[in-house]
């Protein structure tokens, strides 16, 4: 049977966990577990037999961390061979009577994308690519992509499978227990992107115990439309007596997993500390539940690399300013590439409060496909905005769309059949919710009831690409009122109709009424108050607009969106006194206060150049040592307790401390030139620990620790105990740090502290990880447990304040 019509009548069962029962079965720490495939082919035989005993439907290969960074080409093809064979062995040798798939298992890569890291977007597709090749070669049913903590790095392992084979894909994202990924994303901005992308199943791994992740399961039940999966921990791990184990048993494990099948939970399975046990005791629960019916959700949703933005009841603002049209400043930056200006225009329009950010290069003498995608890029490194994505060039659009980290607005595609035909294959490839303009072949109708007719046939055109109507929204089209006084009443009356009577969602570009009169602020307002109580369900606006900012304050709080009316109290005030509109940019002060200022303002927003060129300013007057004591570690502060508060997240962390970064080489620069003593806050060495190859936790902090002035010793991937020892000792330092990501590489971590022990008693051992917790750190001997960069900053700021008092 196929298994997409299998999951359409019944529950669904996967494995359980592979790299803990590795361990009891002997593998060693820092060994690979996909060597095993080859190596010890009987084992992997007997664990997959024993899950597909216990009655799963869906095992998965043994192949999580084989990908072309950890292998070369030959022996990653031999891997993914000898593990396609163990399985299918597997399911020949079971007698269990059940409907068996075998799964492509495809986990992270281990490396931080650009902005926040060095490896390019396409270079992780091929990687990924390679593997998904590979499986679809030896005969696999369907590929699992599993434990994903960055949402960039999801969409890449999904366009290397949609784009190399035809199987079935699932998904499956690590969520933290803020109920978000690594990089910020909830569970709906991942709904948002990868039903966008076509995938066939959706949920959550790893992590946590299945009681931890109610939140975010019950996120997934609200907005999916398509099956839920879930595989969570047995628990939270600990290391007794060298091994680790979970503190979760298959009781109440499989009573926890029995409630989220009657919630809707649709395919069900464990990740690391759970066994056959877990699993036969899960099935045999669940048997006698119903499979809840999968439904369209009919929700509306476009999505940043944080959140998503879901269309209903509350007017959508949408940010215009990103656009050449009428802005000569703008224009003069295009073609000077001065990206802080558009930036900037992007941060003071969040600051305004717009839920999402045009975004619009179109000039004839630039190449607009370059530009648009450098933009792009560059707003989502320091903005956490959806973003609209405003072109009428099609190799542009879908260069922008491949790399969005999201599920961005397209504006537009209009009733023309070559036009429906060159945009609707993009957004089924690559997802999107699509401005449609009713206008076609013929121009714009005159009349309401032919812009109606024109979104039929576009919602009826969409249809047959797979493109479900609640991914369409209308733009009835304004048109100025000096030309045709009666022109507003026809695009009022068709929004109404589409949004009434079709139950699509619309827009407009409000400030089109206005053209060519006088004082347009006072009717763009009054227009976009007519239109919110038609149904305008967004509009793209000016947010620097006094007029149309209390028309949606008054609106909100007249239609019992406002509770309390505590927005409009809190906002209004500002735009009742000014009747003036703001447009252009502030220009930064020459002195130095305002200058200064601007540095904290820039390292905060995460502005590169502008740090470093505010900074080179500073520097004509102000001392390197004060500029850095008095401005950059401020900003950095300010930046780390927005992310330990949760009110920044990790990408926004990154980017600030690059910013930082920026400003420092020009103190260094400074300081070369006028030699001076520095004092170091310490040395710090830090590693991923032996057999494990993932740096992106380890990066991190040792960007932000360099930022706050340790000299950071940084070992890389894949260290044995011996050596991070050696430099610790070289070094004389008095802190080390150890990464891990992998349950089968803790116990190298656990060997290296006591190694570290024995020869170097004095230092203080800081330990992070995704399969870590405190009580594991404690059990391995760990002085402390950090569970993100900030946290290890903290403890080594304190750590080498007790040194100094203690030597002093």
């Amino acid at each position: 049977m196929f298994l997409l019509d299998y999951i359409k009548d019944n529950l669904v069962y996967l494995d359980g966990g592979m790299g803990t029962l590795l361990q009891k079965s002997g593998l060693n720490p820092g060994e690979l577990p996909e060597r095993w495939n080859i190596s010890h082919p009987q084992q992997i035989i007997d664990i997959h037999s024993l899950y597909f005993d216990a009655g799963a439907n869906i095992v998965n290969t043994n192949t999580f961390g084989a990908n072309c960074l950890k292998f070369s080409d030959e022996e990653l093809e031999d891997i993914i061979r000898a593990a396609v064979e163990n399985a299918k062995k597997a399911k020949e040798e079971s007698r269990a009577p059940q409907e068996k798939f075998i799964a492509l298992d495809i986990g992270p890569l281990g490396k931080m994308l650009k902005p926040y890291g060095d490896f390019d977007f396409d270079e992780a597709v091929n990687c990924y690519a390679k593997t998904v090749k590979i499986g679809v070669k030896y005969g696999v049913d369907l590929i699992f992509i599993e434990t994903m903590n960055d949402s960039l790095d999801t969409k890449a392992a999904v366009l290397a499978s949609k784009e190399n084979s035809d199987l079935p894909i699932f998904v499956s994202n690590a969520y933290g227990e803020d109920g978000k990924l690594m990089t910020g994303a909830t569970p709906a901005a991942m709904v948002a992107m990868l039903e966008g992308l076509g995938v066939d199943a959706i949920g959550a791994n790893c992590s946590l115990g299945p009681k931890q992740l109610k939140g975010v399961v019950d996120e997934y039940l609200e907005y999916a439309s398509v099956p839920v999966l879930l595989k969570p921990n047995a628990g939270l791990p600990k290391s007794v007596d060298g091994q680790t184990v979970y503190n979760v048993l298959p009781q109440e494990f499989s009573q926890t997993m029995c409630e989220y099948a009657r919630d809707g939970i649709r395919i069900l399975g464990g990740c690391c500390g759970t066994n056959p046990d877990y699993i036969s005791l899960t099935v045999e629960k669940t048997k006698d539940i119903a499979p809840k019916s999968i439904t369209n959700k009919n929700k509306t949703l476009v999505s940043s690399y944080t959140h998503a933005v879901e269309f209903k009841e509350l007017p959508i603002l949408i940010g215009e300013r990103i656009n050449p049209t009428g802005k000569k400043l703008f224009k003069e930056a295009l073609r000077n590439r001065d990206i802080d200006y558009i930036l900037n225009e992007g941060i003071k329009q969040q600051e305004k409060g717009v839920h999402i950010l045009d975004v619009n290069v179109g000039l004839p003498e630039i190449d607009e496909k370059e530009m648009l995608q450098k933009v792009c890029f560059e707003l989502q490194s320091i903005i956490d905005l959806p973003l609209q994505i405003d072109t009428t060039d099609i190799s542009a659009l879908e260069a922008a769309l491949r790399r969005y980290n999201g599920k961005a607005m397209i504006n537009s595609v209009n009733g023309k059949e070559e036009n429906m035909k060159a945009i609707f294959p993009l957004v089924k490839k690559y997802g999107g919710l699509v401005v449609c303009l009713t206008l076609d072949e013929n121009g714009i109708p005159e009349t309401a009831e032919e812009r109606v007719e024109i979104a039929k046939k576009i919602i009826n055109t969409a249809k047959c690409y797979g493109i479900d109507k609640k991914d369409l929204v209308f733009d009835t089209l304004a048109m100025t009122v000096s030309a045709d006084n009666n022109s507003a009443i026809a695009t009022l009356k068709a929004l109404n109709t589409i949004k009434n009577e079709l139950h699509c969602h619309t827009s407009l570009g409000v400030s089109n009424v206005s053209f060519g009169l006088p004082n347009r602020d006072i009717l763009n307002g009054a227009f976009f108050t007519l239109a919110l109580e038609n149904g305008l369900s967004a509009a793209i606006m000016n947010p620097n607009s006094n007029e149309m900012m209390k028309s949606y304050y008054s609106f909100k709080a007249l239609k019992g969106l406002d509770e309390n009316c505590s927005d409009f109290i809190e906002n209004i005030e500002k735009y009742a006194q000014s009747q003036t509109v703001v447009t252009a940019n502030v220009p930064v002060s020459e002195n130095t206060a305002d200058a200064e200022s601007e540095l904290q303002r820039a390292i905060v927003k995460g502005l590169k150049e502008k740090a470093a060129n505010l900074t080179a300013s500073l520097l004509e007057n102000v001392n390197p040592l004060e500029i850095v004591n008095s401005q950059i570690i401020p900003a950095l502060d300010i930046v780390g307790k927005g992310f330990e508060n949760k009110t920044m997240y990790l990408p926004q962390l990154l980017m600030s401390a690059e910013a930082a970064s920026s400003a420092f080489e020009k103190i260094k620069l400074k300081m070369k030139e006028n030699p001076v003593e520095t004092v170091s806050k310490g040395k710090f060495v830090i590693a991923t620990v032996k057999g494990d190859i993932h740096d992106i936790g380890k990066n991190i902090v040792k960007l932000i620790m360099e930022n706050y002035g340790f000299e950071v010793y940084d070992l890389g991937k894949d260290v044995p105990p011996e050596k991070i020892v050696e430099e610790a000792i070289r070094q004389n330092t008095k802190l080390v740090g150890l990464s891990a990501l992998m349950t089968t590489t803790v116990p190298s971590m656990a060997e290296t502290i006591k190694l570290l022990r024995e020869n170097a008693p004095g230092v203080k051992v800081i330990v992070g990880g995704a399969v870590l917790t405190q009580e594991y750190a404690d059990s391995i001997g760990a002085d402390f447990y950090a569970k993100d960069a900030m946290e290890t900053v903290r403890y080594s700021l304190k750590t080498v304040g007790e040194f100094s008092e203690g030597n002093g």
